[in-house]
């Protein structure tokens, strides 16, 4: 079992997170961005998941994940009933629905990892190429 208590700290822990509103009912957001909210009684969480996940969760604990109403649920917003979650799994699925909606960047700087930068479009590499060229000359 997982409390709404328990979920908003999980959701709070994590990078640049926030607590707001939406249609009265609390959420949780990246940069302005939903990835989990809660119902106004408590009872239950939402979360952004991609379909595939979504389909893994609600075939592995029906009783537990449904999809949202609507298009919404077609496209991965799963609803959990909080009395039947386990904290362990919905750890995990906070963490994924997050990364989902926070910006790339965000996720590389806060991941410890020291990547490259990106490797530029093609078109860009063409044009630094005549810049430089036409420097030299």
């Amino acid at each position: 079992m997982i409390t709404a208590a328990q979920f908003r700290k999980l959701a709070l822990a994590l990078p640049e997170v926030e607590e707001k509103s939406h249609f009265e009912q609390p959420d949780f957001r990246v940069r302005n961005k939903i990835f989990a909210g809660l119902s106004q009684d408590e009872g239950r969480g939402t979360l952004k998941l991609t379909p595939e996940l979504q389909a893994m969760v609600m075939s592995a604990e029906p009783d537990v994940f449904v999809p949202a109403a609507g298009a919404w649920g077609r496209k991965g917003w799963t609803r959990i009933v909080l009395a039947k979650a386990e904290l362990p799994g919905m750890r995990e699925l906070i963490a994924e629905s997050y990364r989902l909606v926070a910006p790339k960047s965000l996720i590389r700087a806060r991941s410890g990892l020291q990547s490259d930068p990106p490797e530029p479009a093609p078109e860009k590499k063409k044009r630094k190429k005549a810049a430089r060229a036409k420097r030299k000359r």
